[in-house]
């Protein structure tokens, strides 16, 4: 169909998605969730240290941290051990954002839960897969709340999904491998609900301009794809 190196699948569908829920044992809750060649651990843990901000209003809250491990790219990627790397706590932002759309934290109170992400193998579309992870940490977390007693009000109100598109070559792409994703002209990731409403566009164009036609054209690619992971998660 063109010139790039994508003989296993179309232009709009998603690459091979695997979810191993469990993978953590000690964890509240955990999966790992592969994407084609990208491979991220994603696990919830629940405790009672609800920041200030939170517990004032009688909320719980919800948090994320994100990590690219030393071996999952090409180049070892070095520990951070006093400084956090910018992109990582930029990550870890939109992770929170996106995964507290998924909670009513009024629902929670006194409780703080903490979605680690950190990336085995890194091929392309990491943020995307942890949120996607994330959530279904999230779920299981929430489940085992509900099973002790800790809530009694299900707190989960919405699903939560993410997938990047792009233009690669002047044709536009569904979920970006690292291949793709590096000669992209234009990258977007895109985060989305259970009914496909938008929680977060994260876009640019990295060697082109792209018009306001293209932008909507990206968002209904990634719709697309955003409808194909939420019927696999919807499994777990």
């Amino acid at each position: 169909m063109r010139n790039l190196n994508r003989s296993s699948r179309n232009w709009n569908q998603i690459r091979d998605l695997r979810i191993t829920p469990g993978f953590c044992p000690a964890s509240s809750g955990s999966v790992l969730i592969e994407m084609g060649n990208t491979r991220v651990i994603c696990a919830a843990s629940v405790d009672t240290d609800v920041p200030d901000h939170a517990a004032s209003k009688g909320k719980g809250w919800l948090t994320a941290e994100y990590s690219l491990l030393p071996y999952s790219t090409g180049r070892r990627t070095g520990r951070p051990l006093l400084k956090r790397d910018g992109r990582a706590v930029e990550i870890q932002r939109l992770l929170g954002r996106s995964l507290r759309m998924a909670l009513d934290l009024g629902r929670i109170p006194g409780f703080a839960i903490t979605i680690d992400c950190d990336v085995l193998q890194a091929d392309g579309g990491t943020r995307c897969a942890a949120i996607t992870g994330g959530y279904l940490a999230l779920k299981q977390a929430v489940r085992g709340m509900m099973e002790q007693g800790l809530v009694t009000d299900y707190p989960m109100t919405a699903e939560i999904a993410a997938v990047s598109a792009g233009v690669v070559q002047g044709r536009m792409l569904l979920d970006l491998d690292y291949s793709e994703d590096s000669r992209a002209d234009v990258d977007l990731n895109l985060v989305m609900d259970g009914r496909l409403n938008l929680i977060e566009i994260q876009g640019t164009g990295e060697k082109a301009v792209f018009s306001v036609k293209d932008l909507n054209s990206l968002v209904e690619l990634a719709a697309e794809g955003i409808q194909a992971i939420l019927e696999i998660q919807r499994k777990y």
